[in-house]
């Protein structure tokens, strides 16, 4: 399951994966503050340009931002009607860009260096706190991100194949349905690690 990791040696590889959980915390944050168009739009020239510089394939890297787009592309109709053009674009590029960040940073950053990255931030509240599980519970939701856009592409795939285009309902049914046993299976997987206490 957790896979998605694409070695190199770039620099944003090579960073350590504290400052980029700190670096995409902050970003993220800042975007999602940000209602101009233009800033948001300079914000994606930013996170293209890591993509770059992390020379991350750019298949690799659609894979994990264009079943975004499927989902955009319901929502946005929504909030054209409830907020008009502007707060659907500002809507539409802040969850991109978000997407997008989580995207270089699994993409370039080991699960094994966030475990390690959680370890050391929690080190101080070890007394309260169990590091290890924390680490996992990130990784884990980190992973989960992409993963669940593979569903989606894996779903609406069959449908083509299919020749059913049908309604939203017949794409979210079997997206919650697979979601689940892979969340049943992954359960299991930690159980029998002795992660259920």
């Amino acid at each position: 399951m957790i896979g998605v990791f694409h070695p190199g040696t770039s620099v944003v590889h090579r960073a350590p994966a504290l400052l980029k959980l700190a670096l995409l915390a902050a970003f993220v944050t800042a975007t999602a503050l940000v209602v101009s168009l233009p800033w948001l739009g300079a914000a994606s020239v930013v996170v293209a340009l890591l993509f770059l510089v992390a020379r991350v394939p750019a298949r690799a890297a659609l894979r994990q931002i264009v079943p975004i787009l499927w989902l955009l592309a319901f929502a946005m109709p929504v909030q054209v009607l409830f907020g008009g053009w502007e707060a659907a674009g500002v809507m539409a590029l802040r969850l991109v860009i978000a997407v997008a960040l989580a995207a270089v940073y699994t993409l370039t950053t080991p699960v094994s260096a966030t475990l390690d990255a959680m370890q050391t931030l929690l080190r101080p509240l070890r007394r309260w706190i169990d590091a290890d599980r924390v680490g996992l519970a990130l990784a884990l939701a980190i992973r989960c991100v992409p993963l669940l856009a593979d569903l989606v592409r894996e779903v609406m795939e069959a449908r083509k194949a299919r020749g059913s285009e049908g309604s939203l309902l017949s794409l979210a049914v079997p997206v919650i349905v697979r979601s689940l046993r892979t969340a049943e299976h992954l359960g299991e997987a930690l159980t029998a690690r002795g992660f259920d206490d």
